[in-house]
C-alpha cells in the first residue's frame, strides 16, 4: 500500500499528555517548509536507525539545553515528555526510517507577541517535524562529492545550534554532488565547518578538525571517539583553505548523513580525487559504532 506524501512530513507538538499532531501547511516536503512563521528559537536535528532508535540521542538534548542556557533563557527540555514523543513519533512513521528534527520555539506559538508570525495549535514551545530519511547516494559515496565556500556567511554565536541560521543559509545549495556543502571560514582563511556540518582533513595520517569557533557536532564527537578507537591521531587545528591542495583526504560528518567524503573544495582537488581510505575505514567504523550504539527514545 503506497504512503500518500502529505503524511510522510509531520509535525507534532510535545505536550504532558503526548504528541500532539498539528497540521502541515499545505504542499510541506521539507523541514523549512514546516516551520517558515513560526518564532524560531534553537533546534537539533538527526535520523532513526532501525525504524525507532536514535545515536546518541543525550548528546542532542544536552547541546539544546547548553544552547537556551547560552542565549539567556530559563526554559529547559522536559526530557521525559520529549524522549516519549520522539519514541511515539518514530514508532508510528510509516517508513523504515526518518530524519528527525526537534526544536524549542522562541516563545509558544499560540500566543506569537509579533504581528505576522504564524500560530500553532498548543501551548508548548516544543517542536517535532518528521520527514522521510534519504540515504546519501552511493555515487556520491563512491566518487566522492565538491564542496564550495561561503565566505560571506558565518554563526555569529557559534556554540549555540539556532533556527534562524538555517534561514540564512537556505540561499545555498546543499547536498547537489557539484556543490554538497559550502565552508564557513574565519577572517584568517582557517575552515571552520560547513553550513550545515563539521569538516575533517586527513594529512600525513593525522585527522585534523577545527576546535573553537564552529558548532560542536555531535557525529563529530562520535567519530573523535572511533578514530581513538582505531588508534588514528587526531590535530584539533583548523586546515588552511590555501593548504586544501596539500590534504590527503577531506569528508564532513551530519547527523543526518555520517560521513560524506569530499574531493573537491571549489575547485581544488583533493588527493587523488577520490574518496581514501582512512574516509572508508572511519566511515565502516561509524557504521558499526551506530548499529552498536543506537537506542530507542525510552
Amino acid at each position: 500500500m503506497q504512503t500518500s506524501s502529505a503524511a510522510l512530513v509531520q509535525l507534532f507538538a510535545v505536550e504532558p499528555a503526548g504528541p500532539k499532531p498539528l497540521p502541515v501547511p499545505a504542499g510541506a516536503a521539507t523541514f523549512h517548509d514546516v516551520l517558515d512563521g513560526l518564532p524560531l528559537g534553537v533546534y537539533s536535528a538527526l535520523r532513526t536507525f532501525h525504524h525507532e532508535r536514535f545515536l546518541w540521542l543525550d548528546a542532542h538534548l544536552d547541546r539544546t539545553d547548553r544552547s537556551m542556557e547560552l542565549l539567556g533563557w530559563s526554559f529547559r527540555l522536559d526530557r521525559p515528555a520529549l524522549r516519549r514523543a520522539l519514541h511515539a513519533a518514530a514508532a508510528a512513521y510509516p517508513l523504515a526510517d526518518s530524519r528527525v528534527r526537534f526544536d524549542v520555539l522562541a516563545e509558544p506559538a499560540n500566543r506569537p507577541s509579533r504581528p505576522g508570525v504564524r500560530r500553532l495549535d498548543t501551548a508548548s514551545r516544543v517542536v517535532i517535524i518528521l520527514s522521510p530519511y534519504k540515504p546519501v547516494p552511493e555515487a556520491f559515496l563512491r566518487q566522492g562529492v565538491r564542496v564550495e565556500v561561503a565566505r560571506e556567511l558565518h554563526r555569529d554565536q557559534p556554540l549555540i545550534k539556532t533556527a534562524d541560521f538555517v534561514v540564512r543559509r537556505r540561499p545555498y545549495p546543499l547536498e547537489r554532488q557539484d556543490a554538497y556543502e559550502h565552508l564557513l571560514i574565519d577572517a584568517q582563511g582557517g575552515i571552520l565547518e560547513c553550513s550545515s556540518a563539521n569538516f575533517h582533513a586527513v594529512r600525513d595520517g593525522a585527522l585534523w578538525t577545527a576546535s573553537g569557533g564552529a558548532l560542536e557536532g555531535i557525529t563529530e564527537k562520535v567519530l573523535l571517539r572511533v578514530a581513538s578507537d582505531l588508534g588514528v591521531p587526531v590535530r584539533r587545528e583548523r586546515v588552511l583553505l590555501s593548504d586544501v591542495g596539500k590534504l590527503d583526504e577531506a569528508f564532513l560528518t551530519s547527523s543526518t548523513r555520517g560521513l560524506v567524503p569530499i574531493v573537491d573544495v571549489a575547485g581544488s582537488r583533493i588527493g587523488s580525487g577520490a574518496p581514501g581510505l582512512l574516509w572508508k575505514k572511519l566511515a565502516d567504523a561509524y557504521g558499526r559504532f551506530a548499529e552498536r550504539e543506537a537506542r530507542p527514545a525510552v
